[in-house]
């Protein structure tokens, strides 16, 4: 095996400069690797008989299965491993991307005129993949760097890897949204409104709260700015709030054989502008937080008010340890905490972040034995007077659609296919483009949901006159027929 090209061919000038740190191979669909560039060589050594010998046995199985993908016409891409170089004591990591390489439309064509003849090729399916690019990256820096060096190139790093595991955690928020719906469908139908319904509803809230941290991550990523607010009503949030944590304050208690009593004391208050997501996260925080303050059992209490110049009001008290002056004064500083390795001192710091975005203003009043108390105000917005018009009319139902789906995901594809069945659309299912390209020369279909194209992990993308709507996942059933009525 060469690990060279021909050095009889002269390499054309126009080829684009490769930076010698981007790990570069080539293999064929059966995974064998027939060209490695120096990098390649420098961090996984030239051995032929086990080239992945310096990855720990998991990794050494994701790649296998990340080749087969790649080799059956899926883009696998941000793949994360850890490999041991001979200079290092511990592994490092490296970020991977396996693209499949695919002959001409020419080429494939003659060639398959050559072995079968042009009538044998009428009808042919998807070309096939002819090779395997891989490239890697290794997501660590060389020890001679400064380090201020070093501190930009592992945020940059850290940049990279979290918008791959953000595309990956909308793929599988997507999957628990769908199938979280089509439950709650079932429900319906049964005509259960009772806890069962109540579960999946808080189900559908956690995937869809769990997405829009994601879309936070991803709007952090690329130095995007806030999402746009919304009117709410304080109170109702909370109380939904109480549903989420309920397991926390309430049924893991009761396993240990302590009890924490909880109080309610929340009244109807003028609306606030919010982002909802993110007001969750702070009340969450709270909640756990007094949880985790009475290990003994206690009494956790929430009241909502309405204060005169200050504001709509929420307090989140416990009954718990109680902090002491010197915690009280540091509790809202990023990494300060008091739970040792078990806390990351960042979500009062958060919290406070939070507060702040919406205007507004969080105290906290806590002593040694007595327990704490969060105040918290924002400001109230007048609601605006109903008007006289005439309710809206529920949009009609979009007519039954012939509908494509291409994703690499199963999950995925399994669960879209399923929310559009029960409208009555009729959906085949393609794993790359090359195998939807083959079913739409043999069938007509009104609509194609495409990964990377339309429906995307990635938010990162706009329409262009080859696409019609960009939709980031996850994804609801509201949200997919709204978008197949506006298009039909």
């Amino acid at each position: 095996m060469s690990d060279a090209p021909d050095s009889g061919a002269a390499a054309p000038a126009s080829l684009p400069h490769v930076e010698t740190d981007l790990l570069v191979a080539t293999c064929t669909p059966g995974g064998e690797l027939v060209f490695r560039n120096d990098a390649w060589q420098t961090v996984f050594g030239d051995d032929e008989e086990n080239p992945w010998a310096r990855l720990q046995e998991g990794d050494r199985r994701e790649i296998t299965t990340a080749l087969n993908r790649a080799a059956g016409g899926s883009l696998v891409t941000n793949h994360l491993c850890q490999v041991h170089l001979p200079d290092r004591d511990e592994p490092v990591p490296l970020l991977m991307n396996f693209l499949p390489v695919y002959l001409s439309a020419g080429a494939a064509a003659s060639r398959a005129e050559t072995e079968d003849g042009p009538e044998r090729n009428a009808g042919r399916g998807p070309r096939p993949v002819q090779a395997v690019t891989v490239t890697g990256e290794v997501m660590a820096e060389p020890a001679s760097w400064t380090p201020s060096q070093t501190q930009r190139h592992r945020m940059e790093a850290l940049g990279r890897m979290t918008m791959g595991v953000a595309h990956d955690l909308n793929n599988l928020l997507s999957a628990l949204l769908g199938h979280a719906e089509l439950l709650q469908k079932r429900v319906e139908q049964r005509g259960d409104a009772g806890a069962l319904s109540e579960s999946v509803q808080t189900i559908e809230q956690v995937a869809v709260d769990g997405a829009a941290l994601v879309e936070k991550i991803q709007r952090y990523s690329r130095r995007e700015g806030q999402s746009e607010f919304e009117t709410l009503d304080l109170s109702a949030l909370i109380e939904g709030c109480l549903t989420l944590t309920r397991p926390y304050w309430y049924n893991e208690p009761r396993r240990q054989g302590i009890a924490i009593e909880l109080e309610r004391d929340l009244h109807v208050t003028p609306p606030v502008r919010g982002v909802a997501t993110e007001l969750r996260e702070v009340f969450v925080n709270l909640i756990l937080n007094a949880v985790q303050a009475m290990p003994e059992g206690g009494r956790l209490t929430l009241r909502t008010g309405y204060d005169e110049g200050r504001g709509v009001r929420a307090e989140v008290e416990d009954t718990g340890a109680g902090m002491s002056a010197d915690v009280r004064e540091h509790v809202f500083e990023p990494f300060f905490t008091t739970k040792g390795e078990h806390g990351s001192g960042m979500g009062l710091s958060v919290s406070y972040g939070i507060v702040q975005e919406h205007d507004g203003d969080i105290q906290v009043d806590s002593a040694l034995g007595r327990g704490t108390r969060f105040t918290l105000f924002f400001p109230a917005v007048e609601e605006e007077p109903a008007g006289d018009e005439a309710p809206k009319e529920s949009a009609p139902p979009s007519r039954r659609a012939r509908v494509l789906i291409v994703d690499d995901e199963k999950r995925v594809r399994s669960v879209l296919g399923k929310l559009l069945g029960l409208k009555g659309h009729t959906v085949e299912q393609a794993t790359s483009g090359a195998e939807a390209l083959a079913l739409t020369e043999n069938s007509g279909f009104d609509i194609v949901f495409t990964d990377y194209v339309l429906l995307t992990g990635d938010a990162d993308l706009e329409a262009d006159a080859n696409v019609d709507r960009v939709m980031s996942k996850p994804f609801t059933l509201d949200g997919l027929e709204a978008a197949i009525r506006e298009l039909l």
